[in-house]
């Protein structure tokens, strides 16, 4: 059995035999707290005040209800005080029940670890528990149930040693005024340069360029991710997606597999009253005899199947002639107007070199515009209308759906849902402009404005002549960046979602090129827009169940689900061919809302196809979680063999309450990544290799000759072994293949190579063409989810001849 190092017992009075072996064998720096509650997630502030843990008013783990619920348990314990208990024992009684409502109380329960038993009573500071005991020892039963604790409850020594966390930093009740802890609590965290640390949840995966993620508002909280080949997915509120796609395109949507290609299908949205007329746009790239066009359609949902597209019902709404295969534009749009917005490159190319001014400069080309057109009651007539206040519908040689010019290539465009409350900054446009050599730029689209390009790049002039022309008027972006910090934005949102107060107001968006994640807040009083950068969450930031602290670098779109959180989509390899694009969604791990504040009950959704249940691939780095196969270590009864040991080291009377010293490193310049290699979040420290999910090894060969054995995968923090109901020479070869092998010779059953009962059975109904990267990319029941039994563990005997290497 393997044991591990308790780094919690590092700043203790008192150690286990097991621990000093492990601080003598590793220097360890001290565990760092972070704000976590019994439930595993951030603290909160309650939406009402507490009465009774009103030390934990402002900010912690409890709402209203819990905290009446800790009342009412405080007054039966009260009925069994006689005088001498009122008078001394209340208010030990109150504070330890209230410290379930602790934005620590993870910590001070050992909760960290989902796996392991919750302390009944909290962590306590020795002084603190000895002066407990003393006054109140009798009513020890009535906070526990916890049958060592009763056994000891009568011996001070052997009990607080049992309690006590003996860290006079993080143990209660000497974490409140630490300082340390208190100071920025329930704010957003930022490292030492200012990069305000966030974290994230993987919410899809095995994409194609996933470049837009979309949703019907339509009550079911479905969302459609759409890959650049011209494929749309269906996403239930639980992950699961559709066998069937939404949307199917790709015979016609132009694009192809070289890396940075920008043509494809590239935008998607929902009619506002889809729920009632079945509508939706899309916006691709498509080849007309020897021409290129970006295309706008409309699509009707089947009157059969709510998940799947009528591809019948195309209508081809706008078609605009590309003179180029970049700066292809891509967004559409619907803004509180109900109009739809449609934003076009400028035709591609360097520079704009279309004509004497550009395409965006000039108002009779649709290219390098925003336009805004009228698509209801389209049935009869035209396909869309003009809507009747449009800026330039009355100017001579103007095309009238224009409603802004002036711009490159804006790249991902959203509308502002308002502050929840006041919806303060409701309706407003932000986009993300893609620069030419030098900036890129943030810009809010209002009617009838110039937005600079060819003139201006970001702030600065690009052609002297027409910036030198002052009555062109151009609007300034609100913030532009230079291209040492990126290369290419991807716009996102403000975030307006319910779960993470702390961003609401914030501007959160990405570059493509560099893999940065930043953001903008507004100040109200001066209207400047202050930036800050995001990083990933260093040491136990993101040490939450579920989250992560890394992304893929080429940040392509963000997206909103229908409750308004925010998510953004990366790939490791920028081809619209290549599977590795993820959907990742924004976590703050320093404030949550209170619990059932945001809760909502999608509409139920019929399902005509089979569902693929989503298997999270991302793993948290840096920090090694505590996992349910190791066993929790209990405190030792007695000091005596510390006391022999560090006689023998000569080192009796170490302070060992001391803090270790930090290993830190220095933040590393950026450096240009290659393509296709994967990004490992913005952590600035150092990683340490771990094992990835689909790892295999081989198990039961008495032999030893390695190339054989029972099938042993590694999912989700815990090895386990595969049934063998489909198990076929296709899957040993994607198993044999993986482990340096070129081929495999047999596929075993019925284990043949013993069987793992010491293990879960983690993958069943297992079907391979032989090709994949592991057991996971291929078809299976799902993780954890089997109807077999270990006398049918799978197994392999691969051609050991031909080895090219090892793993």
């Amino acid at each position: 059995m393997m044991w591990r190092c308790n780094s919690k017992a590092l700043g203790r009075l008192w150690l286990s035999p097991f621990d000093v072996l492990c601080f003598f064998n590793f220097w360890l720096a001290p565990v760092m707290l972070h704000p976590q509650c019994l439930d595993f997630k951030p603290p909160f502030r309650p939406l009402r005040e507490l009465e009774f843990c009103v030390m934990y008013k402002e900010f912690g783990c409890c709402d209203y209800t819990r905290d009446q619920e800790l009342m009412a348990k405080y007054y039966r314990i009260l009925d069994n005080f006689d005088y001498y208990g009122y008078a001394h024992c209340t208010g030990f009684v109150q504070e330890l029940l209230c410290q379930e409502c602790s934005p620590y109380a993870a910590h001070l329960f050992d909760a960290e670890d989902p796996s392991t038993p919750v302390r009944t009573i909290p962590g306590l500071c020795p002084d603190y528990c000895f002066q407990f005991w003393g006054k109140c020892s009798s009513i020890i039963p009535l906070l526990s149930d916890h049958s060592h604790i009763i056994k000891i409850k009568g011996d001070q020594s052997r009990l607080c040693q049992s309690l006590t966390l003996d860290d006079m930093d993080y143990c209660y009740p000497h974490l409140l005024s630490n300082q340390k802890l208190t100071k920025n609590l329930g704010r957003v965290e930022s490292d030492a340069d200012g990069c305000l640390q966030l974290c994230l949840e993987e919410v899809a995966n095995g994409l194609q360029n996933p470049l837009a993620m979309v949703h019907a508002n339509d009550g079911t909280h479905r969302f459609f991710v759409a890959e650049q080949v011209g494929l749309v997915w269906t996403y239930l509120p639980d992950r699961s997606k559709l066998q069937r796609p939404f949307l199917n395109i790709t015979k016609a949507v132009l694009t192809s597999s070289w890396e940075g290609d920008e043509r494809g299908f590239l935008g998607i949205t929902f009619h506002p009253k889809y729920k009632y007329n079945g509508k939706l746009y899309v916006y691709y790239s498509v080849e007309v005899g020897f021409d290129e066009r970006i295309r706008i359609s409309e699509f009707r949902v089947s009157a059969n199947d709510m998940n799947m597209v009528d591809h019948t019902s195309e209508r081809v709404i706008l078609e605009i002639d590309e003179p180029a295969s970049n700066h292809n534009g891509g967004q559409l749009l619907f803004a509180d107007d109900g109009y739809l917005y449609i934003f076009t490159g400028d035709g591609g190319m360097a520079g704009d070199p279309f004509g004497k001014y550009g395409n965006a400069q000039n108002k009779s080309a649709l290219l390098g515009k925003v336009l805004r057109i009228d698509v209801d009651d389209n049935e009869k007539g035209p396909l869309y209308r003009i809507p009747p206040d449009n800026p330039f519908l009355n100017e001579q040689g103007a095309r009238p759906e224009i409603y802004a010019y002036g711009v490159r290539n804006m790249w991902r465009c959203s509308v502002d849902r308002g502050d929840p409350r006041t919806k303060e900054g409701k309706g407003r446009i932000f986009c993300g402009d893609v620069g030419q050599n030098k900036f890129e730029e943030i810009d809010i689209i209002e009617k009838g404005h110039n937005y600079g390009w060819r003139a201006k790049e970001g702030f600065s002039c690009y052609d002297k002549k027409l910036c030198a022309n002052s009555s062109l008027g151009d609007i300034l972006p609100i913030y532009a960046y230079p291209h040492k910090m990126g290369k290419s934005v991807t716009g996102g949102y403000v975030y307006r979602g319910c779960e993470y107060p702390n961003l609401n107001g914030m501007y959160i968006f990405g570059d493509f090129m560099s893999g940065r994640l930043m953001s903008l807040q507004e100040d109200r009083n001066t209207g400047q827009w202050k930036y800050s950068e995001i990083c990933m969450g260093i040491g136990l930031t993101c040490a939450f169940p579920g989250v992560i602290n890394n992304y893929h670098q080429y940040i392509i779109s963000f997206a909103e689900d229908e409750a308004g959180e925010l998510y953004f989509m990366s790939t490791g390899i920028p081809s619209a061919m290549s599977p590795s694009g993820v959907v990742y969604k924004v976590v703050d791990p320093s404030r949550r809302a209170p619990p059932r504040q945001c809760h909502y009950d999608p509409v139920p959704v019929r399902v005509k196809s089979n569902l693929i249940r989503f298997v999270p691939q991302e793993t948290l780095i840096g920090v090694e979680l505590a996992s349910k196969q190791h066993p929790e270590l209990q405190p030792t009864e007695s000091y005596d063999w510390l006391q022999e040991l560090f006689h023998h080291l000569g080192e009796v009377g170490q302070d060992l309450s001391t803090p270790l010293p930090t290993t830190t490193t220095t933040k590393p310049p950026r450096q240009p990544r290659r393509k296709g290699r994967r990004r490992k979040g913005k952590s600035r420290t150092e990683i340490a290799p771990e094992i990835q999910n689909g790892r295999v090894r081989l198990a039961g060969d008495d032999q030893g000759d390695g190339d054989r054995g029972r099938v042993e995968i590694y999912i989700n923090g815990e090895w386990g072994t595969v049934c063998d109901d489909l198990w076929t020479t296709n899957n040993a070869a994607v198993v044999c293949r993986q482990l340096g092998f070129r081929n495999a010779l047999k596929a075993t059953k019925n284990s043949e190579f013993g069987e793992g009962r010491d293990l879960q059975i983690l993958l069943d109904d297992v079907q391979c063409n032989g090709t994949e990267s592991s057991l996971l990319d291929c078809k299976h029941a799902g993780v954890g989810t089997h109807n077999c039994a270990h006398y049918e563990d799978a197994g392999v005997i691969c051609g050991k001849s031909d080895i090219v290497g090892g793993v």
